[in-house]
């Protein structure tokens, strides 16, 4: 008999060589119909694999990232057969799941694939799925894998690089596949499949190697999940931020300047004032002090924080001076300026916690083809600040963080996240500094802290910064989908490499934790997520504009001036179209816009000093006219609602 610990905790018993399958429907029938993937101690196995030892094993749905994993790399076989079918000559490479789907690169030898063509495939995939054939994993030694692959010289050299007896392939039909395992079933749980898109790719991601084609397709169990993706791929398009970006004029690029080198043109200038001003009122309230550093520092300086020796061949080559042997660097990072500006004088116990925030810019030299509008860019500001504190102050300071990130959550509308405590790698430890004593200090005061304020959290081993954990938040947006958005880390070790003190009440020179922080992460990839979760419809407080003043002719321009000017002594942002256009197509115009008022005056409305409100959205719903100081209540009303009060 063998113990099969499950994820609850719960320990059974079974006779060896029972499969996952089996496992599973010891638990429940109707459970194990769902089950399409299996884990058994970490390693991810077949659902038929027998299991021989004791061990923990995990067992996986479609609901499960694991079991979307097996389904999609699944998926990839059966395409990939379809493929050797409809184009004879091609040669297969590699065919794994990624997000959302699957992948495989082709060596087509002349053929070519379009768009044209994947119908065909489409079709061809579901009809071998309708066939349920299983998925069955032998091992072969090197000589065979060679020998069935001797006219595949991808498949050749990836098997060149492996070790006889630790070689595998995975049969379904009559399709055979190099492949490690973690497959679904059968086929037949496939039952909606969508060629997305074709694109190259070099052989290994190495520009020096022939360019192959890369097939992108995803897949679904129902029907039904498989045309709500591709609704949901609709309504990213029209969120995308490069679009409203352009449509709304917040920013632009110019390869003039340079490539992820954003442009923040006048409406984007001043959303971006907004929330930084949002933030300074908050930390004001908070204790921190504003302080600003240069965007280059001395070389030495990111040498001894480390930060030349992690990211120095990703950043920016240094700039030499006329001075023989200076050099400086664009600065990849705030935090070592904020060390040096501690060290400016001696601090004592009582003088902590010392906080410092900036809207610091940072640069990092992205490669090309991964820049992507706002959100991967090569310059960016970042809402950072450092606090420097006792041990004893820690936990408090970082509870404090957290209402602070909790508290721009709130007034942004990002709701629905998950806090993920990102620690280290539990094997590999060579890519991290600082003692093992520190680094336990700070990663169980970062657990402890989020337990105490009831977050609801995962922990995930090797995200950890390579100087101290952190407890990263990931928001869900209206699309469901996840980012990373605020940070929080515990730092031991950049107040040793820059020797910070500070004398406690025992006369003696002590070291301060350092927490790092930014609740928006940085500017320009918090406004890119934040303009997609939106489309374009920020909370009114943030809104460029909260109104446009619509005249139904010229003669009410001056009652219209009356009008802004009012708004604008209450602080409303507001604006007149004056325009000689029909006030049809200003309302069109201002509906592109996303202005969350139009306000239209006209005879009547002089004549009774009073406005006529359409929102925004809103089309056959009818105006509502109210008089200026109603309307002016309206809107204060609304701020409230989604603007939070920081309480500290």
């Amino acid at each position: 008999m063998i113990k099969i610990t499950l994820p609850d905790g719960s320990i059974r018993e079974f006779a060896s060589g029972v499969t996952p399958m089996e496992v599973a429907k010891s638990i429940s029938e109707g459970f194990a119909r769902n089950v399409i993937s299996a884990a058994f101690n970490g390693t991810t196995i077949e659902t038929e694999t027998p299991l021989t030892t004791d061990g923990s094993l995990v067992l996986y749905t479609w609901n499960d990232d694991a079991g979307k994993k097996a389904f999609w790399h699944s998926t990839s076989h059966v395409m990939a057969q379809v493929i050797e079918e409809l184009y004879p000559g091609a040669k297969l490479t590699l065919g794994p799941a990624i997000a959302n789907g699957f992948y495989y690169d082709v060596d087509f030898e002349g053929d070519k694939i379009t768009e044209a063509d994947f119908k065909k495939i489409e079709d061809r995939i579901l009809e071998i799925s309708r066939e349920k054939h299983e998925f069955k994993m032998r091992p072969v030694t090197k000589a065979e894998a060679l020998d069935m692959y001797k006219d595949n010289v991808y498949k050749t050299e990836l098997i060149s690089n492996l070790e006889d007896g630790t070689i595998t392939f995975c049969d379904h039909a009559t399709f055979t596949d190099l492949c490690r395992g973690g497959h679904i079933p059968n086929t037949g749980i496939i039952k909606a499949v969508k060629i997305m898109s074709v694109a190259g790719a070099y052989w290994r991601g190495d520009e020096k190697n022939k360019q192959l084609t890369r097939v992108y397709g995803t897949s679904f169990p129902k029907q039904k999940d498989l045309t709500e993706y591709l609704l949901l791929l609709e309504e990213a398009k029209r969120r995308d931020h490069r679009k409203l970006g352009k449509e709304l004029e917040l920013f632009a690029f110019s390869q003039k300047v340079g490539q992820g080198l954003p442009l923040w043109l006048p409406k984007g200038a001043a959303l971006r004032d907004r929330l930084e001003q949002f933030l300074k009122k908050a930390q004001k309230k908070a204790g921190y002090e504003q302080v600003v550093t240069p965007h280059i520092g001395q070389k030495e300086l990111y040498v001894t924080s480390g930060h030349y020796a992690k990211y120095g061949a990703d950043s920016f080559q240094p700039i030499n001076t006329p001075a023989e042997g200076e050099e400086f660097l664009l600065k990849p990072m705030n935090c070592p300026h904020h060390c040096e500006i501690y060290n400016v004088r001696p601090w004592s116990y009582k003088d902590l916690p010392k906080r410092y925030a900036e809207f610091g810019t940072v640069y990092r030299y992205e490669q090309s083809g991964e820049l992507h509008g706002l959100t991967r860019v090569r310059g960016f500001t970042q809402d950072d600040a450092h606090i420097f504190c006792t041990p004893e102050q820690l936990d408090e300071e970082f509870k404090k963080v957290i209402d602070l990130v909790l508290y721009v959550f709130g007034s942004l509308g990002f709701e629905n996240f998950t806090a993920q405590i990102s620690l280290r790698d539990q094997e590999n430890r060579e890519k991290y500094i600082g003692s093992d004593e520190n680094w336990e200090k700070a990663e169980n005061a970062i657990i402890n802290a989020a337990a105490d304020k009831g977050l609801n959290t995962v922990v995930e081993y090797g995200e950890a910064a390579f100087y101290g954990p952190k407890l990263d938040f990931m928001v869900k947006d209206a699309l469901g989908r996840q980012w990373q958005l605020g940070t929080i880390q515990v730092d031991y070790n950049l107040p040793e490499r820059f020797d910070l003190t500070y004398k406690g009440a025992d006369n003696e020179l002590h070291r301060p934790v350092m927490i790092h922080r930014a609740p928006f992460g940085s500017m320009e990839r918090f406004i890119a997520i934040l303009l997609e979760h939106t489309a374009g419809n920020f909370p009114l407080w943030l809104m460029p504009e909260q109104a446009i003043i619509l005249s139904l002719s010229e003669k009410y321009e001056i009652y219209a001036k009356k009008v802004l000017d009012l708004l604008e002594n209450h602080e409303i942002r507001a604006l007149i179209d004056n325009r000689n256009e029909t006030i049809g197509k200003k309302i069109r115009d201002a509906e592109m816009q996303k202005t969350p008022f139009m306000l239209i005056v006209g005879e009547e409305e002089e004549k009774n000093g009073t406005i006529s409100i359409r929102r925004h959205g809103q089309e056959g719903k009818g105006n509502i006219t109210v008089t200026i100081e109603e309307f002016v209540a309206i809107v204060n009303e609304e701020i409230k609602k989604t603007l939070k009060v920081f309480t500290v």
